[in-house]
């Protein structure tokens, strides 16, 4: 009982730490900046910070500075792709970490969103020292 209200207050604690700001960028699309997981215990505050109906035609949520860590997260994504979907609208997913990445290509059909690959950045080396 005490590791289930454990997990329970965890859960819950986490949940506050998303946060999730909306921009508009220089091509006229909405752009939304998810900060925190997006686990169980995090979905129903992230589904509830956007507006299809409000957002332009093209919207983007970064996940720079966020994971989806459950399947929970996966539903949530989808679950919102189907919203923009019948608003008319195009969903775009940036930086997702390569586990992310993993975890939607696993969901199959599942999450049906546009995943934006990110460029792969390499450091230069320097051949001449």
């Amino acid at each position: 009982v005490g590791v289930i209200i454990s997990a329970l207050v965890f859960a819950w604690e986490h949940a506050k730490h998303i946060r999730i700001d909306a921009r508009e960028d220089h091509k006229g699309s909405t752009v939304y900046a998810v900060t925190g997981p997006l686990f169980f215990g995090s979905v129903t505050s992230f589904l509830e910070r956007f507006d299809p109906a409000q957002d332009n035609d093209d919207v983007v949520i970064d996940f720079a500075r966020s994971r989806v860590a459950d399947h929970s997260g996966l539903e949530a994504i989808d679950t919102l792709a189907e919203r923009y979907e019948n608003a008319g609208k195009t969903l775009h997913l940036v930086h997702l970490s390569e586990e992310c990445r993993k975890l939607l290509k696993k969901a199959g059909n599942l999450v049906e969103v546009n995943v934006i690959e990110d460029p792969k950045y390499f450091v230069a080396e320097d051949s001449l020292a």
